[in-house]
């Protein structure tokens, strides 16, 4: 073997050694521990939005430098609270800075001041989810009172909106409504009730009365888009919208979530090839375009919704999903770790990082922890990977195997005809 030869035959299984590991090594921790490498991703990502990465999102979707800032932040609550009080205090400033970020001009552009509420229910979920993050970080006895005051502000606009609204699903644009972004704001009326005097139970359970009304009738679960006027559903269930919507509907009715979830999980995850779990944009046996939410569909695949469906499979205690979505991403995601940072894709779109971030460290905020649901993976789905990589880490050894034993077996052979010719007269 020659010596170029040989080197890329140590490189090349160096790298499937490293994919085993990666596909072996726990990449989650449920929702007590920290994941790992989420704190060194939200250094990277702190200093890619410091940079302009939320101006590099907007340009890919509309919601883009929004969910850059809203889900690091977000993140850093995850985070935070799984300290000690005592221990929050950076969880804190930057769920803070991000929330300033969102309240921003830059934040509101995007969306219509002349909406109910104003800047419409996307902007006013999202941006209400983590006001109340900022506040479950703060011991009881001593929250903010600005915080608070504005919290509490906040959700009774919200709360007046879906009063007030023949349909449970209010616009984020004008003339536009999406189930996903009504369920945001509804989990943050729960959360509102969780840290401070409730007022808004009547109000959640019209809501929810008003949703199980409506129900795609193709899969029995909350619509992609609607109809704003009346809520009728207006577009399939798509995975880039049911992937958040599981993600908080544990916080709104836990038993009613679960129904949803196992249908959910039942109609879009997939194994394509039988390489790994992932998740379809669509419901099986339905097939449909790409758009700007989904991205690229191979195989019929989301990416986007793949990694926020394991957020939601830790939200309602699938451990055994939420791990294999997590191993899978850290085979294919090409992280790349340096002492104090993580970064996937090679660090070329931090959005993405910020969505896997807020995945890896899902959590109930209002209910408890569910059971975990009956299993849908098991170990084992790991072994047609692990071949490949066995495969692929031995290729360039193999040829020189038999040339090896063939060589030794010569060597005999040569010295026993030596030996004889020795012994001739």
């Amino acid at each position: 073997m020659s010596f170029v030869r040989r080197v890329c035959a140590v490189l090349l299984s160096a790298v499937a050694l490293l994919g085993a590991v990666r596909l072996l090594a726990p990449a989650t921790a449920g929702p007590d521990g920290e994941p790992p490498g989420v704190a060194r991703q939200l250094t990277f990502l702190r200093a890619a939005l410091d940079d302009g990465a939320g101006s590099d999102a907007q340009a890919l979707f509309p919601e883009g430098w929004f969910f850059a800032h809203a889900l690091y932040g977000l993140a850093r609550v995850e985070l935070g609270l799984r300290e000690p009080v005592g221990g929050r205090a950076t969880a804190l400033r930057e769920a803070r800075w991000a929330l300033a970020r969102l309240e921003s001009p830059a934040g509101t552009a995007p969306f219509d001041p002349g909406l109910t509420p104003a800047y419409g229910i996307f902007w006013q979920g999202w941006t209400n989810w983590l006001r109340g993050g900022v506040l479950a970080l703060q011991p009881a006895d001593r929250r903010d009172p600005a915080e608070a005051a504005r919290f509490a502000e906040a959700s009774a606009a919200v709360g007046a909106a879906f009063d007030g609204s023949a349909s449970p699903y209010l616009a984020a644009y004008p003339g536009q409504a999406w189930p996903v972004d009504s369920t945001v704001a509804v989990a943050s009326l729960r959360l509102h009730d969780a840290l401070l005097p409730p007022r808004f139970a009547g109000t959640v359970t019209r809501w929810l009365d008003g949703v199980r009304q409506r129900l795609d009738p193709g899969t029995g679960l909350l619509p992609h888009r609607v109809d704003l006027a009346t809520g009728a559903p207006a577009e399939v269930a798509r995975a880039t919208s049911q992937s958040v919507i599981q993600r908080f509907l544990v916080d709104v009715d836990p038993a009613f979530a679960r129904e949803q979830y196992l249908r959910f999980r039942d109609r879009f995850v997939a194994t394509p090839l039988g390489l790994g779990p992932a998740v379809r944009e669509y419901p099986d046996g339905t097939a449909g375009p790409a758009d700007v939410d989904s991205g690229p569909l191979l195989l019929g695949v989301s990416l986007s919704a793949t990694v926020v469906t394991l957020g939601a499979a830790q939200s309602q205690g699938d451990a055994a999903l939420a791990g294999a979505l997590a191993n899978y991403g850290d085979l294919v995601g090409l992280p790349v770790d340096t002492p104090s940072t993580r970064r996937y894709a090679l660090g070329v779109l931090p959005v993405g990082d910020a969505f896997l971030a807020w995945a890896k460290t899902a959590r109930p905020w209002v209910a408890d922890q569910p059971d975990p649901p009956p299993a849908s993976v098991r170990w084992w789905w790991r072994l047609p990977l692990l071949s490949a990589l066995l495969l692929a880490g031995t290729a360039l050894w193999l040829p020189d195997l038999p040339r090896r034993r063939r060589g030794r077996g010569g060597t005999r052979d040569v010295a026993g005809g030596a030996a004889v010719v020795g012994l001739l007269p």
